[in-house]
């Protein structure tokens, strides 16, 4: 596959062999993986190797029509970072494509505050590592008061390993997450679990949560309680008699916000998963939604794709911002910013960071760009746009993220397959027919029907929002949730005592 006309090298949708002739007469000169690139024309020492009608990188030598191309003769070339005031007022061209979602709705929870959830679960956040036991035994008991109520969906806890030792900004970053998830509207009722003594006191802990309904919200701290157990029991007894009175009634698809990520990517994931997926968050804004991008690093290199989309010179600015802070992050710890790609993304067929994030950015497809959030803030609904969310590429601490800001469902796309879950429905898209067809018990949907030719990627958007629809309405449960794989990964960058 050619993927933009401008290209200088071709994508093996199939393992090609030494000889094999392949578009126009161009023969292989050696062996090339599915997934990985083919030159299309002599492209000189020096010069920029183009993908997606972007450069990528530059070849380490002469390389020749046929030859495969990857980090044997490509290196990176990432630009110097960008700066602000570089706005232009434009008219970016966005068609939707395929079915317009518009007026359509799905069968969700209405909770007091205006917020809406597609699940209607009891979770117990724990302030600090410490009672990740503690809470998976109060689930265990309190299982029985929950399955009273049919409209409840299950009980869930909240563990992580931080809480105490941390100091400053990474204590600060640990509460604010942990409260992003607390309020989050998937949950009925939260029981929020402390211990007494960690450094994420219950008290402040509770500030940082803020205004709150004592109804959906109860906590205790378990050097408190003679018998942790039986307390925890109790109070989840009164959260399920509250959560349980909620319904699923329609919903516009406007106040859908869905979260986009990537994990286990390989050389298709820019050409059929991501692309699909942008076709997603298309359909979202189109219809009032929100759709969230994340992973900032693997932004690096694609920024102006992102550029021309922002709404306003503030929004503009503040992703120069997201970009350029990230690239800080990465000085600030003597670390390379073109590290990734990761060594499986590699062997995938992904040369260089550009050509990750160029892949990558597609699953944000061509809307606009409304918000820019730091991490553990929440996306706004209803803008009808695309919101880029402070986050590393990292797979359980980007999904943590995504659902801290108020992603109601994540979307995420492999190509080698990840069995990971989140604290919300997290629908896994595979790259490729031999995943779906490998690793049935992970993957929710197929994009690989995109380069075997049997389906369009329009035909195929329709099928995935169909099946998002039936997701947020309570029909289907996602492989992750019929798994039972749920966790969160807390982004850490601080002093452990």
């Amino acid at each position: 596959m050619k993927i933009h006309p401008s290209d200088n090298v071709l994508v093996a949708l199939q393992p090609v062999v030494k000889g094999q002739t392949i578009e126009g007469g161009l023969t292989a000169t050696e062996d090339v993986p599915f997934g990985h690139k083919i030159a299309l024309k002599p492209i000189a020492a020096g010069e920029p190797v183009i993908k997606y009608g972007y450069s990528i990188g530059v070849a380490k030598r002469a390389i020749a029509p046929g030859e495969h191309v990857h980090t044997h003769n490509v290196k990176s070339a990432l630009a110097a970072e960008l700066k602000r005031g570089g706005f232009k007022a434009e008219t970016v061209a966005f068609a939707m494509t395929g079915r317009s979602e518009k007026g359509r709705t799905f069968d969700g929870f209405r909770r007091p505050d205006g917020s809406v959830g597609i699940r209607n679960e009891v979770w117990i956040v724990n302030t600090v590592g410490c009672v990740n036991h503690t809470a998976a035994r109060i689930a265990e008991a309190a299982a029985k008061e929950i399955a009273k109520y049919p409209s409840i969906d299950g009980i869930f806890t909240v563990s992580h390993p931080f809480g105490c030792s941390q100091l400053g900004d990474d204590l600060s970053s640990t509460q604010k997450i942990l409260a992003a998830l607390a309020r989050h509207p998937n949950a009925g009722g939260v029981l929020v679990l402390g211990l007494g003594c960690e450094n994420n006191q219950l008290k402040n802990f509770l500030e940082v949560l803020g205004e709150k309904n004592p109804e959906r919200i109860r906590s205790f701290n378990a050097q408190d309680a003679e018998n942790e157990v039986e307390t925890g029991v109790q109070m989840m007894r009164e959260l399920a008699a509250y959560a349980g009175k909620f319904q699923r009634e329609p919903i516009p698809v406007n106040e859908l916000i869905v979260g986009m990520k990537c994990g286990g990517s390989d050389g298709l994931s820019g050409i059929t998963a991501n692309p699909l997926v942008g076709r997603i968050a298309d359909k979202i804004a189109d219809a009032g939604g929100t759709a969230i991008l994340t992973e900032v690093p693997e932004m690096f290199g694609a920024e102006q794709v992102l550029l021309r989309r922002a709404c306003s010179a503030e929004v503009y600015d503040e992703t120069i911002d997201l970009v350029n802070n990230f690239r800080e992050y990465f000085r600030k710890h003597n670390e390379p910013i073109d590290e990734n790609p990761s060594p499986g993304n590699k062997d995938g067929g992904i040369t260089t960071l550009a050509d990750k994030s160029l892949g990558c950015v597609q699953k944000g497809g061509s809307s606009p760009i409304e918000q820019v959030l730091r991490y553990s803030q929440k996306a706004q609904s209803k803008l009808g746009g695309i919101a880029l969310l402070e986050g590393p590429g990292n797979d359980g601490v980007s999904g943590t993220a995504l659902s801290g800001a108020g992603a109601h469902m994540v979307l995420f796309t492999t190509g080698r397959g990840n069995p990971m879950g989140f604290p919300v429905p997290t629908v896994k898209v595979s790259t490729n027919t031999p995943l779906a067809e490998h690793k049935g018990s992970w993957i929710d949907f197929n994009a690989g029907p995109v380069a075997d030719g049997t389906a369009t990627m329009e035909e195929l958007a329709d099928r995935l929002f169909d099946l998002i629809v039936d997701i947020a309405s309570g029909r289907t449960r996602t492989k992750s949730e019929i798994n039972g794989y749920r966790e969160i990964s807390i982004w850490k960058d601080g002093v452990t005592l």
